[in-house]
């Protein structure tokens, strides 16, 4: 989406704290240092998104004075913590394997079965890796913001940042999970909160507002930004929400329909049942499990509910708002321009 993403200075902090993790995992045993391994295979073939964020926003507010090696720390921190939450979800929906290769769960189950363990204890071996290696890259991401090199002040703001992403994002997830379970369907309102809370903090509120803050920004630019990166987040996942449900193979790295399939509750589906065909999305979703023809027919019951529509309308209805935002006085010109074009790269995932 921007092309700070594949700055090379970016690669170098990142394969440092990695490094710092392979190294000291040699001193403790063969199976944490292949899990330190695992965790660099883990963390390698992303888009780097939320770090590009980072260090686009340092480079749009960034004065004379600003740190430019802090903002790569913190912007290494947020590829850890995203890698840390792919990990940990993973685990969660019992998923081995990850572009097209086994994942830490997957690699660690089959080190256990290598070693003659037989299929519940491949499994736990696999979840126990795989829940460890999150908590490893967890800790990193906190560590790289606390010995970033800036004055104390600016470390605790970029501190309450992170918490706030983690802790957010952590109960969008638990959300999630207690949506997909519980026998009454959550409301519109309720699945829009869980898709925020999910993705928009972690994913683009933190990330540019910690470049932001390192590059110079005053309150008032910071509270812009802040709102701003919340509704691009919000629109990303509804995107997201959408590629899951009508994107191609290509845009999902998986089947058509993934989330059709695993019949999510997502705003998609909360604005479907909103319409007089909700008995019939209900329907169609609970078969979508069963197959390729099933799946076209809930994709063809949500498309002729209006949801698609109308989920396409509320993307570009926040989009527009983001729009309005880069004009806002607080910021300066190059803030403007990165917020209009994150909007137009979001929008244009749109399947």
């Amino acid at each position: 989406m921007i092309p700070a993403a594949a700055d090379p200075d970016l690669q170098i902090a990142i394969d440092g704290a990695l490094a710092r993790i392979r190294e000291r995992a040699t001193e403790l045993g063969p199976a944490f240092s292949a899990l330190a391994d695992a965790i660099t295979r883990a963390a390698h073939g992303g888009k780097r998104l939320r770090p590009a964020l980072v260090t686009a926003s340092f480079d749009a507010f960034r004065g004379d004075d600003a740190n430019a090696s802090a903002a790569l720390s913190v912007a290494a921190a947020f590829e850890l913590l995203h890698t840390a939450f792919v990990v940990h979800d993973d685990v969660i929906d019992h998923d081995t394997v990850r572009r097209g290769v086994p994942n830490i769960a997957g690699e660690f189950r089959l080190r256990a079965r290598d070693g003659g363990a037989g299929a519940d204890g491949a499994a736990l071996l696999g979840d126990a890796a795989a829940i460890l290696a999150g908590d490893i890259l967890l800790h990193e991401a906190f560590r790289l913001v606390a010995m970033a090199h800036t004055d104390e002040a600016t470390r605790d703001r970029l501190l309450t940042l992170l918490d706030d992403a983690i802790l957010v994002s952590a109960a969008g997830e638990l959300a999630d999970v207690e949506n997909s379970v519980a026998t009454r369907h959550p409301s519109r309102g309720a699945t829009l909160d869980t898709a925020f809370n999910k993705t928009a903090v972690y994913s683009f509120r933190a990330p540019l507002q910690a470049g932001a803050l390192l590059g110079g920004a005053d309150a008032d630019a910071l509270r812009v930004l802040g709102d701003a990166g919340g509704r691009l987040g919000l629109a990303f996942q509804l995107v997201d929400d959408l590629i899951g449900a009508f994107g191609t193979t290509q845009q999902t790295g998986r089947d058509t329909g993934p989330d059709l399939r695993e019949n999510k509750r997502t705003p998609l589906v909360a604005l479907a049942r909103e319409s007089a065909a909700a008995g019939r999305v209900d329907e169609a979703l609970a078969l979508a499990r069963t197959g390729p023809v099933a799946v076209r027919e809930a994709q063809s019951v949500l498309e002729s509910s209006g949801a698609r529509e109308r989920m396409v309308a509320l993307i570009c209805e926040t989009l527009d708002a983001v729009r309005a935002a880069s004009h806002d006085r607080a910021l300066p010109d190059r803030a403007g321009i990165l917020l209009r074009t994150l909007a137009d790269g979001v929008e244009g995932r749109v399947p």
